[in-house]
């Protein structure tokens, strides 16, 4: 997951016990622990790290906070550290963690998952990630992920008494919304993260491993049912055909008042009050619906996990601090306090309350990361599928258009020699 909620600082660059909050830290050993802008909050912090040194009483945890921007390359860099003074356990973006387990710098902490962390009942898309063979190196944390946004007002106006459950209602209800000046729906034409979501729902995939080799698979018929669904619903609304979400930011299309659903985060509704106060109080949200009402919608799963660097000073406290974190208390205290989905499907009554957060969680439990391996970064970088969107709602043939993204998507998925 790329992006987080709040700020989180400290003068001296550390958090908690390590910036003198919590005495008693002599003959201790010290745990250091790497996470990210905005992940947690310092409360959050502050009472996790009170806990967990009264109930480890031989550790002293020396949290510190890191920025996205560069962390790649910084996270490199400390995987390669043999001084010792590396991090002992980092936060990671869950579908980073196949960049970072290349050429074995993290820890195998499959032994510890299976027996302790409960690792059946993980998010599908926090846990496959984090996975290389029958090797466990990246541990669930949190995670996040869209669901629809939607103005209760305009529905109520429509006739429409409640969320759809099913894509073919959705379809239905959208068109009776896109009528006069409001847009049913906004949905951009390279919005590829949805697009997914509905590939995943048909039983296809964007790109699959065969024995060592990965190949783009946007050709298959079950990937092309999936594109087919995303071109009749964005035809039911006005976005651009050649820009993903972020051209315009849809959360101010939104705000603008003539827009009855777009597909996001939750969190974007804070978002769109915020430009448009006139619809505090008018806004809800639902799942992605799925192909029947027995389920909602495959999703890509953001979020992040832990990771313990190959060269820790000491592994069981590292492992230690990540079982910790990553345990029904904390997890669930985390999600809670910041608005995530936990980590685990039988954890998310915890967030029922919150309606925009049980939406997440309910597309969660079905879930996906993008493909596992280092190389999918490269496809992002320049990323074929975008363009591939964009030439089918302009009219091309999708199947000739599909072939030539998955070509694209092979070329990058293989490694250099």
């Amino acid at each position: 997951m790329r992006r987080r909620l709040l700020a989180l600082v400290c003068a001296t660059g550390c958090l908690v016990s390590a910036c003198g909050m919590l005495p008693g830290g002599h003959g201790r050993k010290t745990v250091t622990v790497w996470l990210m802008k905005d992940s947690a909050s310092e409360e959050f912090l502050r009472r996790f790290t009170g806990d967990f040194e009264r109930t480890h009483q031989d550790l002293r945890l020396d949290i510190r906070i890191q920025q996205w921007t560069g962390i790649v390359e910084k996270v490199r860099t400390a995987l390669k550290d043999t001084s010792g003074d590396g991090p002992d356990v980092i936060e990671v973006g869950n579908t980073q963690v196949p960049l970072y387990a290349d050429g074995g710098r993290l820890a195998d902490l499959t032994l510890e998952s299976m027996r302790d962390w409960g690792k059946d009942q993980w998010l599908p898309g926090l846990a496959e990630p984090g996975k290389d063979g029958n090797a466990q190196y990246g541990i669930p944390w949190y995670a996040a992920n869209r669901v629809v946004i939607y103005r209760k007002d305009l529905f109520e106006a429509a006739g429409i008494s409640g969320p759809p459950k099913t894509r073919d209602e959705w379809l239905a209800d959208t068109e009776k919304l896109n009528s006069g000046r409001n847009q049913g729906i906004y949905l951009a034409g390279q919005d590829w993260y949805t697009l997914s979501g509905f590939i995943w729902d048909e039983g296809g995939d964007l790109a699959v491993q065969k024995d060592y080799d990965w190949k783009g698979t946007l050709d298959t018929a079950a990937a092309l049912r999936g594109m087919d669904f995303y071109r009749r619903l964005q035809a039911l609304g006005r976005g651009p055909v050649g820009a993903d979400e972020e051209h315009p930011p849809q959360a101010g299309v939104f705000a603008g008042g003539q827009v009855a659903q777009i597909v996001a985060v939750p969190g974007l509704a804070q978002s769109i009050v915020r430009q448009n106060p006139g619809l505090k109080g008018k806004l809800g949200f639902f799942p992605v619906p799925g192909k029947t009402a027995a389920r909602p919608g495959a999703v890509f799963t953001g979020g992040s996990d832990l990771v313990v660097p190959q060269n820790t000073r000491d592994q069981f406290a590292a492992t230690a601090v990540v079982g910790a974190l990553t345990g029904a208390t904390w997890d669930t205290e985390l999600a809670r306090t910041m608005n995530y989905v936990p980590n685990k499907t039988t954890l998310t009554g915890a967030v029922a309350g919150e309606e925009g957060v049980a939406a997440m969680a309910a597309g969660a439990a079905h879930g996906r990361a993008t493909p596992s391996t280092p190389q999918w970064a490269d496809v992002e970088a320049d990323n074929p599928i975008k363009e591939y969107m964009t030439r089918v709602l302009r009219g091309a043939d999708p199947a000739t258009e599909a072939r030539r993204a998955s070509r694209r998507i092979t070329e990058e998925l293989t490694p250099s020699l």
